[in-house]
């Protein structure tokens, strides 16, 4: 028995904000002076980002103008978590809802009545009845979908969804499972000074993306799930953690994450190949979570990459940041998008990274199915 990802869909909130505008913004919020923002500045622009999209507008707008954010000067009252939760609840699925209307129209055979299960995906935001209930509701999903809602495990997320819905069609060969990662990163803005807060601020961005995986393959190119593995780095524990604060969800992303990355990558990658009679140079492309510019690089360092190999994780790093979750998924919809009927069999070797610190890997394949008459 084996699952297929037939069809992956992206969105965005409206708001394009260029990535230098972000950090005039932050480096007036955190009230910074001349030598403090020329080095934010420099933050910025070696990140690789151009762009990243946000559900607030303010980011685009001036203090005395805010929505969202108090216009005072230092910002005070900083927004509760409850106003945080809140701005989530009220983006969350309109965002969601067509990041699934864009995967569906890639496979028109595939109603959302067929929909068999649902999983969503989320670390930014949480409240119940929740995200999966509003889903069902806004999409007339029958009621009787089966739901399952991953929440707080962080970047590498979406591979814990594509391991149940793989187990799933594995189980029944007819089930139609949708599986939605939505992240709302950008609300959770904090305005500590130190060095890792400061880095997150400069990665994150907003964007969901919905994936549909049969257990048989649809027509087209699809990728059929071969092996998973994942592993801890306990050593990098303390260095990327996601918690809960009065004003908001705070993230700690040191510098030392990438090389813990580097330093397990390999052992990662040898452990999910092993006894599939396939080695790192037998593969042809590469979904990589662009996590930040220097883990993709040293990435390339261990196992031998080159940049072009890993084109789909700087382009999405470029166009997007890092959403969270649904950036691994950005990547695969990416690689997808490029292929054509002559890569058929080919490996697709993807990986995603996150608090733990925890390693996660899949390795699929690409496959063709000709159109039935």
């Amino acid at each position: 028995m084996r699952s297929y990802i037939s069809a992956i869909g992206t969105a965005n909130p409206p708001h394009a904000i260029p990535q230098m505008q972000v950090a005039d913004f932050m480096a007036t919020a955190l009230q910074f002076d001349e030598q403090q923002t020329r080095k934010l500045k420099a933050l910025y622009r070696v990140s690789g980002i151009g762009k990243r999209y946000s559900v607030l507008e303010d980011y685009t707008r001036t203090n005395g103008d805010f929505t969202f954010y108090p216009n005072t000067p230092s910002l005070e009252p900083f927004p509760t978590v409850q106003q945080r939760m809140n701005e989530y609840q009220k983006h969350a699925v309109a965002l969601s809802e067509a990041a699934v209307h864009d995967c569906l129209a890639a496979v028109p055979a595939v109603p959302l009545a067929a929909i068999t299960h649902l999983i969503t995906v989320s670390c930014t935001g949480m409240y119940a009845p929740g995200l999966d209930i509003e889903l069902v509701e806004r999409l007339t999903l029958l009621p009787h979908v089966q739901r399952t809602a991953v929440n707080f495990m962080g970047c590498y997320a979406a591979f814990n969804a594509i391991k149940l819905a793989d187990a799933i069609c594995k189980a029944d060969a007819t089930a139609k499972v949708l599986l939605v990662c939505t992240e709302i990163c950008t609300i959770h803005f904090q305005k500590y000074t130190q060095q890792d807060h400061l880095v997150s601020n400069a990665l994150f961005g907003d964007g969901a993306a919905a994936v549909l995986m049969q257990g048989q393959p649809g027509q087209g190119l699809s990728l059929e799930l071969q092996s998973f593995h994942c592993d801890l780095a306990p050593a990098g524990k303390p260095e990327m953690a996601w918690h809960i604060g009065n004003t908001g969800f705070e993230m700690t992303l040191s510098s030392y994450v990438p090389d813990l990355i580097k330093s397990g990558i390999r052992q990662l990658t040898n452990r999910l190949l092993n006894g599939l009679k396939t080695s790192i140079s037998d593969i042809k492309f590469f979904a990589i979570h662009p996590g930040g510019r220097r883990i993709l690089e040293v990435i390339e360092q261990e196992l031998g990459l080159s940049r072009d190999d890993n084109r789909f994780a700087y382009q999405v790093l470029q166009e997007y940041g890092n959403m969270s979750s649904a950036t691994v998924l950005f990547v695969l919809k990416a690689l997808m998008d490029s292929l054509t009927t002559q890569d058929h069999n080919q490996p697709v070797l993807s990986f995603a990274f996150g608090p733990g610190l925890t390693l996660e890997s899949m390795l699929s394949k690409v496959h063709y199915a000709e159109a039935t008459v």
